[in-house]
């Protein structure tokens, strides 16, 4: 596989996102993920939402249904593109930003039996405002969902024993090295989890997963509702979270070290590859 539209979107996209201490930059963020889904002949606009004395927007692409098939509900596949102040945000989460945009890529032209909606949400790093917003104006409308997968910090690895770090009250045994991909799901979205796991462990051997199903919205495990997943969560959707594991493995998590330079490209084009067959296979049931 060719790494370089991951490399291209990285380049760009590797900058501090903020709300506050850079706007401009946030902003820009916003147009360039609307022209490179525009340039893929994408149907897109935008979320409006309020928040911290603003006006922000979530950034929506949709592939269609082929026809006769509009009627079902459609799957979304989502990352956020603000970071934190004093961040570059390389794997949180130019990385989720990059894969999202790659397998746009991939799936364009293909024939899909249900639509599939890209969404950069805005604000997940100020408690997921973007996602509340966005998901509450989904249920208000009484809009159904198949589920939502979301890409929070998918870059970066670790081979060496005992770099993979758990939260202590986790149910399940973890692996001792941080080179898998995490799969994130509550009670109710776990046939959405099981259905990635079977895609990815067919279609994409190379790639290790580790699952983790928590009840409820995940109350008891609070580091598991850490990004936009967990907005689909609180209205009663189907919805994971595919994640590197962040500050659970990444040193560089929020710092001004999470630079491009970290991240692994073998491990992001196998998550490409996993999402695009996994979008497939879900958009074709």
């Amino acid at each position: 596989m060719n790494p370089e539209p991951l490399l291209r979107h990285l380049r760009l996209l590797a900058r501090e996102r903020h709300p506050i201490s850079s706007p401009a930059s946030l902003r820009w963020a916003e147009r360039y993920l609307l022209d490179e889904f525009q340039q893929l002949g994408l149907h897109t606009s935008t979320h409006a939402f309020q928040s911290l004395g603003g006006t922000y927007h979530n950034v929506v692409a949709s592939i269609p249904a082929r026809d006769g098939c509009g009627d079902r509900p459609p799957l979304i596949l989502g990352a956020h593109y603000d970071t934190v102040m004093d961040s570059p945000g390389a794997d949180d989460n130019a990385s989720g930003l990059a894969v999202l945009l790659e397998v746009a890529r991939r799936l364009t032209g293909v024939p899909l039996a249900r639509e599939v909606r890209f969404i950069g949400f805005c604000l997940e790093e100020a408690d997921l405002l973007g996602s509340l917003a966005y998901v509450a104006d989904l249920r208000g409308r009484s809009a159904a969902l198949l589920g939502a997968i979301v890409l929070e910090c998918v870059g970066f690895t670790r081979s060496d024993p005992g770099s993979q770090r758990a939260p202590a009250e986790l149910p399940i045994a973890v692996p001792p090295c941080g080179d898998f991909l995490a799969i994130v799901a509550n009670a109710e979205s776990t046939a959405l989890a099981e259905a990635i796991e079977q895609s990815v462990n067919r279609e994409v051997p190379e790639l290790r997963t580790a699952s983790l199903v928590v009840p409820g919205q995940g109350e008891l495990f609070p580091d598991t509702r850490r990004s936009d997943h967990a907005a689909f969560w609180r209205y009663g959707y189907p919805a994971v979270m595919l994640t590197d594991t962040a500050d659970f493995r990444n040193p560089h998590y929020h710092r001004a070290s999470d630079t491009l330079e970290t991240l692994d490209l073998v491990f992001m084009q196998q998550v490409a590859a996993a999402v695009t067959v996994a979008a497939i296979d879900l958009a074709s049931a």
